[in-house]
């Protein structure tokens, strides 16, 4: 059987890509814990600054695969759960991975793989990929956090059409709507996605894991728990060596060399 996910390396930049072709990349039980594996061990390697998550082939991912959820009609609703929660399992460990994860999407991103593509921290899609809160065509309801990440960049009203039409719109249509950052043409995708990934992956690593966790608290948080959030993570940056090395970076008119600060990290841990 195949490896569900493909990892490789491009320099600085981890590559993790859904190896499912045959079935357009169709979500495994075997996803599930290959994804988090692997995102997991991204995260402790100190030569990786940046993770880039895309697909094998021309989709990046259609979503459940229905073979596998017509079968949980006979589960009992505590098995249907169990499955679920799987898939949010994973769902989390995008969420909650502390460098920088991009989505570069070709093709379609359905369902759970629209779901994955917004759980990422930023988006890169080609302007032809086509991006569908499926659901409903099957008679089924959002799961993978579908509605809470559109939520946080269309209205009401355009979230409710989404996902009871089914309808897919295009990914220049989902910049427009501010959830893609970068446009690629057909087949460009994950170039693109690298070069913004390997950009990310030059930057300060502690400092970008803490602007992660701000931007994903900004929006449950209120002002004064942001506030206290911030200062937390500004005390422990201003005692950083990346800090330091930032700061005199600038007054020395050079670029600051963090990946330095990275590779002197994995040479004392060796």
């Amino acid at each position: 059987m195949n490896e569900p996910i493909l990892a490789r390396r491009d320099g600085a930049v981890q590559v993790l890509s859904f190896n499912n072709p045959a079935a357009r990349n169709a979500l495994t039980g075997e996803t599930y814990k290959a994804l988090p594996a692997a995102l997991d061990a991204a995260q402790r390697d100190s030569g990786v600054g940046a993770i880039v998550l895309t697909g094998v082939g021309a989709t990046f991912c259609a979503g459940g695969d229905l073979n596998r959820l017509a079968q949980r009609r006979a589960m009992t609703p505590s098995e249907r759960r169990e499955g679920i929660e799987s898939l949010h399992g994973m769902i989390r460990a995008i969420r909650d991975c502390g460098k920088p994860v991009i989505a570069a999407v070709e093709g379609a991103a359905a369902g759970a793989g629209l779901s994955i593509a917004l759980a990422c921290d930023m988006l890169v899609a080609a302007r032809n990929a086509s991006f569908s809160v499926a659901y409903v065509k099957v008679g089924l309801s959002p799961d993978g956090g579908a509605t809470a990440f559109l939520s946080g960049v269309v209205s009401r009203q355009l979230l409710t059409e989404l996902c009871l039409t089914g309808k897919p719109v295009t990914g220049e249509r989902m910049q427009a709507l501010g959830a893609v950052n970068r446009l690629a043409e057909p087949g460009a995708a994950l170039a693109e996605a690298l070069g913004f990934a390997r950009t990310l992956a030059a930057g300060p690593e502690r400092a970008i894991s803490r602007i992660k966790a701000l931007c994903r608290r900004a929006g449950e948080n209120s002002v004064d728990a942001q506030l206290d959030l911030e200062a937390r993570y500004m005390v422990e940056s201003l005692g950083d060596d990346e800090a330091a090395e930032g700061i005199n970076a600038f007054f020395g008119k050079r670029p600051a060399d963090f990946a330095a600060l990275r590779l002197g990290a994995v040479a004392q841990s060796d």
